[in-house]
């Protein structure tokens, strides 16, 4: 009697067991996402998207929480978070990551890429594929590579060839390469937080500046600096990185279905990026600038210029394979 008794409670315990292993499975998870922009900007915009595209994908499961305006650190403190697997994802800049997979400095070189379009068949395709596999030695699973807009120069006065460059200070970022690329471009490379650009373009501190439109119109720069040559030198990407120590506990389910909506978010991302892009550079023309266009521009006098750039950071024959592999898309 106490055994029939015992049955239906066993049975009861049993189901309740298996409803709550159940629901620990289909539980949603959210992975944390940090980068520096704010709310509206569209690196934002396109995760939050991808956060919506990877719900979708399964079935409300998993999702992302996105952490902008430098909320988790700096550029620098999220890639180490993500390395050490205290972080899921970040999107950053190539730039910070030149020392860790020195490959990485190969899309920055200057007029490395002819034109946006080469830009996207390249590091949206298989060579851009190729660089990604590169990260995982180094405990981060690159995911896409993302545009940050074309940079190019911005004075007082049209930049149109390399002569137009003798003697003018341009701020740079921190980088060897950046002031590398200056030098030779026949300008003066002048170190510069980016906060004080306006001011030291006001005072005559420095003579120009090199950014893309968005930066340009966001900073008011054209209200100092009112001639935008372009110049289209560098396409710095940008990269979604996850950390592999959380990635390889993954399963491979949740793998294909993060990286499809990563995709996604590409796609997004350029919709978002080139729409933003056009809207800038139609503020700052009705707003006083003077835009010097890319068909007006001496580019293949600068890319002679360029030459001594391109042998001293493609160091080695797998570097200078990836520059001609570059190239030769088409």
């Amino acid at each position: 009697m106490q055994v029939k008794q015992a049955l239906p409670r066993i049975s009861l315990l049993l189901a309740s067991t298996l409803l709550a292993f159940g629901a620990a499975n289909v539980q949603a998870r959210t992975f944390r996402v940090a980068n520096v922009h704010n709310d509206t900007y569209p690196t934002v915009l396109a995760l939050k998207y991808m956060g919506e595209q990877l719900s979708k994908e399964t079935g409300g499961k998993d999702t992302i929480k996105v952490f902008g305006n430098s909320m988790l650190g700096s550029e620098n403190d999220t890639i180490n978070q993500v390395r050490a697997g205290a972080l899921d994802m970040a999107w950053v800049s190539t730039a910070p990551l030149n020392n860790i997979v020195p490959e990485s400095v190969i899309p920055s070189l200057p007029f490395l890429f002819r034109d946006v379009d080469h830009f996207r068949k390249v590091m949206y395709g298989p060579e851009g594929q190729k660089l990604l596999d590169l990260f995982q030695e180094k405990g981060m699973v690159a995911l896409t590579f993302y545009e940050s807009g074309t940079r190019s120069m911005y004075a007082k006065k049209p930049i149109r060839s390399p002569e137009d460059m003798k003697g003018v200070k341009v701020r740079v970022q921190p980088s060897d390469l950046m002031s590398d690329e200056i030098k030779a471009m026949g300008g003066s490379p002048t170190p510069m937080d980016f906060a004080e650009v306006y001011t030291g373009l006001k005072t005559g501190l420095i003579d120009a500046a090199e950014n893309n439109y968005s930066s340009y119109a966001e900073t008011k720069h054209y209200e100092v600096a009112t001639v935008y040559s372009e110049t289209q030198h560098a396409m710095v990407p940008e990269v979604l990185l996850f950390s592999k120590k959380i990635w390889d506990k993954l399963k491979p389910e949740e793998q294909a279905a993060i990286k499809k909506a990563a995709k996604a978010s590409q796609d997004d991302y350029v919709k978002l990026w080139t729409a933003q892009e056009e809207k800038a550079k139609q503020y700052v023309l009705a707003h006083g600038a003077t835009v010097i266009p890319a068909k007006e521009v001496d580019r293949a006098a600068f890319v002679k210029a360029m030459q001594p750039v391109w042998a001293k950071y493609e160091s080695t024959p797998a570097m200078k394979k990836i520059v001609d592999d570059i190239e030769a898309v088409h």
